[in-house]
């Protein structure tokens, strides 16, 4: 009997990543459910248990890097191996203030961009293990340069060019995930699922809705199981097609400068180094499974 697929999906308790875990909804696959709000989240998995699924939920909250290292740590504990990691959470803060997260980074770099970054790299260890794995960064059509003399935004502050600038990010950080991984047991890809989708972050922007919550879980389940991309890494998709994203994401030297800068923005607040960080605090016991070193 083939064993149970585990995929992971951040930001699952509402919205997209809900829809995209709602359609998962199978004895087949168990799925790792990620948000901030505790009832909401036991609910989604109860939701989908009835459905004849598994789930199980863990709390975090992605404006604190100390959350997203205990969230990693909970999920590598718990399982082996995942087949997918979806690193869909995130804000879109257009017209507020600038705020900073619990760590004194821009609020939108740090949730939508640095959280998944520092994730990412500490599930390493439990991906393309027993079968290849897929890394999906979902990212949005509406993308900024990085200015690397004002990444955190203190002077102009602009809320849709703070969004455009870390959902670029998630796309750099794809490409580079790329270029470091085996495609043959972990892909990393970048899309934009849909514009305007009818959720209420849109709608808390004040912008009206274009597009279904479908049209967008439709681009990330094809990402997730098109069997035909097997293998491939390292694209931006709009929706289901293949597309070109902002030049900067192409640009190595710029990839180069944003990955240096978000280990110094990570060593900096947690007081570590990245491989220190990276080391499990509660390693799993050998008979449970071993992980393939790929950071």
């Amino acid at each position: 009997m083939p064993k149970q697929r585990i995929i992971f999906i951040t930001g699952s308790t509402d919205g997209l990543g809900r829809r995209v875990a709602e359609r998962l909804t199978t004895s087949g696959v168990h799925i790792v459910l990620h948000g901030r709000d505790v009832d909401r989240g036991q609910a989604v998995a109860a939701s989908i248990a009835k459905g004849g699924g598994s789930a199980s939920f863990h709390r975090a909250d992605y404006a604190s890097l100390s959350d997203v290292v205990a969230l990693a740590d909970a999920v590598t504990r718990t399982h082996a191996h995942l087949d997918a990691l979806v690193n869909n959470a995130g804000i879109a803060d257009f017209h507020g203030p600038r705020r900073e997260s619990r760590d004194g980074i821009e609020l939108n770099f740090a949730v939508n961009y640095l959280a998944p970054f520092l994730l990412t790299h500490l599930l390493k260890p439990i991906l393309g293990v027993e079968r290849p794995s897929r890394i999906i960064n979902v990212a949005a059509a509406g993308q900024m340069p990085i200015d690397f003399d004002n990444v955190m935004l203190e002077r102009n502050y602009d809320g849709r060019r703070a969004c455009a600038q870390s959902k670029l990010a998630n796309i750099m950080h794809a490409f580079d995930l790329a270029r470091e991984l085996d495609p043959a047991r972990v892909t990393a890809n970048a899309l934009h699922p849909a514009t305007f989708m009818d959720t209420g972050m849109v709608r808390a922007t004040g912008i009206r809705p274009v597009n279904s919550v479908e049209t967008g879980a439709d681009a990330i389940l094809a990402l997730l199981m098109r069997p035909d991309l097997a293998g491939t890494s390292g694209l931006y998709f709009d929706g289901q097609q293949d597309a070109r994203a902002n030049p900067q994401a192409y640009d190595t030297d710029a990839r180069r400068r944003l990955r240096t800068l978000s280990i110094g923005l990570i060593e900096k607040a947690l007081g570590s180094s990245l491989n220190e960080i990276a080391r499990p605090q509660n390693p799993r016991p050998q008979n449970q499974g071993s992980a393939r070193d790929s950071g």
